[in-house]
Parts: C-alpha cells; sequence; structure tokens
C-alpha cells in the first residue's frame, strides 16, 4: 500500500507501507546535483552532502554516528547528477529515533568553519582516490566528450580547486536555492504506522522548512559529441563511446533497457561474449544506459591492453553495427527481458529499494509508483519494439568518445 501526502508548502510524503517486513527505510530526496551548478560551483552538491554530517545545533559529528549506532541504524547519503539524497535504515522499533536525527541533520547543521576545512580535505582525497581510477576518468572524460563541460557533463566531484574555495556562505546560498520544500521529497518504506508516519514527517520535516521556493531547474542536452583523450602512465588503455540515448520519462525506456542489456549488460551481452570471451581483448567490457530527466545516453567502456587499443576498439565498433544491422534473436530479447524483470522483482523485498524507487518517480517525473502497472508495462514490450530502439539509437560513428592512457592519441572513428 503506497500513499501520498502534500503539505501545504509543497512538500512531498510517499510511503509504501510493507506489511511483515520488519526495517524501515527513510529517505529525504533534494532535486539538484552536479548538472544545476555553475562552473565555479562544481562539487558544491557533493560538498554539502559531506558537510551535513560534521554536526548540528544539539549533536557533534560523532554524535550523529554514536546515536544511529546506539539503535542498530544505518545513516549515509549520496550525490547524483540530478538527485542528492540522505537517508536511513532502522527497525522498526527505531524509526522515529532514526527519523528525528535524519531531521537533526537536514535542518540544524551548523557547517562549522573548523568541520569545513578539515572535510575538504576528505573530499580531496576522494577526487585523488577517483583520479587513481582510471576506469572512472575514463567515464568521467566521456561525460564531457558528449555533453560538454557544463551540466551533466560536469564530475559530481568537481575540482580540487573549487573544493578548496566553498565557504559557508556558498553552502547557504546554494541551500537557498534548492534545499526547499517545493524541491524535495521525503520517502518512507516498511512496516510503519502511516497516520504516526505522517504526523513524524509533518513535525520533524513539513514545518521546519523556511525556505519554500527551488531556483529554475537547468536542463542539459548533447552539446558536442567529440572525442577527447587524457595521458596517465599506466598499463592499460581505457576506452569509452557515447551514443544518443533516452530520458528515463520516455516510454520506450523499457525497450531501450533490453537492447542494452542484450548488447552489454551482463555476461551474457554481445559485447562480454565478442570483446573478452572470444577475442580475449579485455578482462572488463560491458555497455549502459544513463536515463535523466530530460535526456539520456548510452555508453560503452573497456578496459584493454593498449598495444592492442586500436583492434579492441574495431572489435567495439564491429559489434555495435552488427547489432544494429542485424538485431537481437527472440532468445536473447526473451533473456534480457527476465533480466529487467527480475531486477524490480527482487526490489520488492528491500525497503530501502521501494523507498527510492517511489521517491524517483515522484521528484523526477512527478508521477506515482505502482509496481503492477509497471511490471504491467514491462510485460507489454515485445520484440518489435527493441527492434525500433536499435534502428534509431546505437550510432556507433557518431559517437562521442574518450580514452585514457600511455598511448597518446584519441579513438578515431569513420564519421
Amino acid at each position: 500500500m503506497i500513499i501520498y501526502k502534500q503539505f501545504n508548502n509543497g512538500l512531498r510524503l510517499v510511503i509504501n507501507k510493507m506489511e511483515g517486513m520488519l526495517s524501515v527505510s527513510a529517505g529525504v530526496l533534494v532535486k539538484t546535483g552536479s548538472m544545476n551548478e555553475s562552473a565555479e560551483e562544481n562539487g558544491i552538491s557533493h560538498f554539502i552532502e559531506h558537510v551535513t554530517f560534521k554536526g548540528t545545533k544539539t549533536r557533534s559529528a560523532f554524535d550523529i554516528s554514536d546515536h544511529i549506532d546506539r539503535i542498530g541504524a544505518q545513516i549515509n547519503a549520496f550525490t547524483s547528477k540530478e538527485l542528492t539524497c540522505y537517508y536511513t535504515k532502522s527497525t522498526k522499533e527505531h524509526f522515529g529515533k532514526s527519523l528525528e536525527i535524519l531531521s537533526d541533520i537536514f535542518f540544524d547543521s551548523v557547517y562549522d568553519k573548523t568541520e569545513l576545512e578539515k572535510e575538504k580535505g576528505v573530499i580531496i582525497e576522494e577526487i585523488n582516490m577517483s583520479e587513481d581510477s582510471p576506469e572512472e576518468v575514463c567515464l568521467d572524460l566521456l561525460s564531457e566528450s558528449y555533453y560538454g563541460k557544463g551540466g551533466l557533463g560536469q564530475t559530481i566531484l568537481g575540482p580540487a580547486k573549487n573544493i578548496k574555495s566553498f565557504t559557508r556562505d556558498d553552502v547557504n546560498k546554494y541551500l537557498d536555492k534548492y534545499y526547499t520544500a517545493d524541491n524535495v521529497v521525503v520517502s518512507l518504506a516498511g512496516n510503519v504506522d502511516v497516520s504516526l508516519a505522517e504526523s513524524m514527517v509533518k513535525d520533524l520535516f513539513a514545518d521546519k522548512f523556511t525556505r519554500l521556493k527551488s531556483a529554475p531547474q537547468k536542463q542539459t542536452e548533447p552539446s558536442q559529441k567529440i572525442s577527447l583523450y587524457k595521458s596517465k602512465k599506466i598499463e592499460q588503455s581505457h576506452v569509452g563511446f557515447a551514443m544518443d540515448g533516452l530520458s528515463v520519462a520516455d516510454e520506450r525506456s523499457d525497450a531501450f533497457s533490453i537492447a542494452n542489456i542484450i548488447l552489454g549488460g551482463g555476461m551474457s551481452s554481445r559485447l562480454f561474449q565478442k570483446v573478452r570471451e572470444e577475442l580475449g581483448l579485455a578482462y572488463s567490457v560491458y555497455s549502459y544506459a544513463s536515463m535523466y530527466k530530460d535526456s539520456g545516453v548510452v555508453e560503452i567502456y573497456a578496459g584493454v591492453n593498449t598495444a592492442l587499443r586500436d583492434l579492441a576498439v574495431f572489435a567495439i565498433v564491429s559489434e555495435v553495427k552488427r547489432f544494429k544491422k542485424d538485431g537481437v534473436t527472440e532468445q536473447e530479447f526473451a533473456r534480457a527481458k527476465e533480466q529487467l524483470k527480475s531486477s524490480f522483482i527482487m526490489g520488492q523485498e528491500s525497503t530501502y529499494a521501494q523507498m527510492m524507487y517511489a521517491a524517483k518517480h515522484l521528484i523526477l517525473l512527478n508521477k506515482e509508483y505502482n509496481f503492477d502497472e509497471r511490471m504491467s508495462r514491462l510485460e507489454s514490450v515485445n520484440i518489435k519494439d527493441v527492434f525500433d530502439i536499435i534502428e534509431n539509437s546505437f550510432d556507433i560513428e557518431n559517437a562521442a568518445t574518450a580514452t585514457v592512457g600511455s598511448k597518446r592519441s584519441p579513438i578515431k572513428l569513420k564519421k
């Protein structure tokens, strides 16, 4: 049973009451991430996510962790290109306490200057760790090669120079723009008393908002589709391709996901079987669909032997061309459709997954999440739908590309 409520100030609440569950997941989602940031702000969404845990008016950073651990709960957060999320997971017995702590960090963090300066070092080390992962570097570079330097083309972590420059005033200015009642969804999933949960969210969240109206959301479309290269003294070459995809709101998104699974979504996929199993050119090779609110992209990644990089690129390009020319078999279609179905079905058994499904539908699509309707739409997808998607997408010859490695040249595709 899913219950929706909108408070007078615009805050939205969704509760998925899951009978028989012993845990409760609670999330506070803000519709902002790196895509909303200016070049000078890039990294501030993620910075705020970190420093929100560094102390409130009544709790130190240690107290936040200690009070959560005392009740055997979990608290965490993440930043994406479109969203920032703070969440807890607890037993139903301690749901109230975990929700109060979540409210405390969200509304009453003090952003102490000393704590901010210490956390800058932590985040810069996170950036350094990302720089030491050539796969992450390649995929970040691939976003830039497709979307450009702004919006969705920016990294979530931002550059170190930005992190060093952020002040408490910068934090508060950004909070004023996007941490507003109309731009937040509170999502609960688990065995909760609905009336009690509504009352608690009113007291702990709805009544505490002083910021009510969000700044306009930015929109990002592909701006370039170029080839980018970054030199690194590493053993492998890391290559990526980005092709036009679909937004999360597109009703063809299930067919698109099925096509992606067949191309590079698992060990039975075309790319894995051809590039790794048959040719032995890569240990890691896969494709995935990034579906955003207003746009989407399908990306291919492979880590390959530097001496054989161009051969691997040729193999990947040839396989995508064959995929586009020949389409898929009934067996491939049925297998991929079952994989997609099972991911949603298994998510029914997770309070965290249910909390996120409902929240993302509401905050990104302004729609209510209904599992039965979701499965019905997926069941209705047929192989012709997938053929149509492939025919109009997966244009590898006009893909944006990214390369990271010691071979000092970008990928060359026939244009």
